[in-house]
């Protein structure tokens, strides 16, 4: 992604592949979003401020090099649209979208004044797009430093803690088990301090979101320790001879 809107016919626009790739959505979800918006405009009586605010045109995907559908839309199209992200990174970003649409926008009302070449203008444009894209390089960057410390949902805490105590109950035995009922706690502690361990946590709550998949296969692989599995086994067998007696 190079920037966040860019200019075209004098007009400062953005796409639905920037929006996509900005937010970190799907873009066929951008796209059901902003038909749903047009949807909405033409039941409301407003097709025409509609067809003025989202074009819908064509992009060539950079890997298998088809065609794909995508909109091209203005502030106040994107402003719509993007009215319903509402997560705290998404609000960052439309932050970030409207300072540029306004800078853009300031920055061609300021040229209108002067008299330049077409060639000048061509260079004109390319600074100010040159200058948009380092803007999103920093944007970026932020934004990626935020992914990799950000915290697991409250879904993903609990997915995680009750992945971890089957792992650790299948271990003793099952829930029926002598081990289980003695010393299960010994061995949910036991699974949760080598997670610890291993990725340099103090909680489990505390793995980025964006290990949470590395975090669940490790939890998959989890085995106790020699001791603890003798101390298991000593459990489980006091059972079985209770039994036979």
């Amino acid at each position: 992604m190079n920037q966040l809107v860019f200019i075209e016919n004098k007009q400062v626009v953005t796409d639905s592949v920037t929006i996509a790739e900005v937010f970190g959505k799907e873009h066929f979800n951008v796209t059901n979003d902003i038909k749903n918006q047009i949807s909405k405009l033409t039941d409301a009586g407003e097709s025409e401020w509609g067809a003025l605010n989202f074009q819908e045109t064509q992009y060539q995907h950079s890997q298998n090099k088809q065609w794909y559908p995508k909109f091209k839309m203005t502030e106040d199209g994107f402003t719509l649209v993007a009215m319903s992200y509402v997560t705290p990174e998404a609000m960052k970003m439309k932050v970030k979208f409207i300072q540029e649409f306004k800078r853009m926008r300031e920055f061609i009302e300021s040229q209108q004044h002067k008299k330049f070449s077409a060639r000048e203008q061509l260079l004109l444009i390319m600074q100010a797009n040159e200058e948009t894209a380092e803007r999103v390089d920093a944007i970026e960057e932020k934004v990626n430093i935020l992914h990799d410390t950000m915290r697991m949902d409250s879904k993903q805490e609990k997915e995680m803690n009750y992945y971890g105590k089957s792992i650790a109950m299948k271990a003793l035995g099952g829930k029926e088990s002598n081990a289980y009922k003695q010393i299960s706690g010994q061995a949910f502690r036991s699974l949760w301090k080598d997670m610890h361990n291993h990725f340099g946590i103090s909680s489990y709550k505390d793995v980025p979101r964006s290990k949470f998949e590395e975090a669940m296969y490790f939890i998959s692989k989890w085995q106790p320790s020699t001791s603890l599995r003798i101390e298991i086994e000593n459990c489980n067998k006091q059972m079985q001879l209770k039994l036979v007696k």
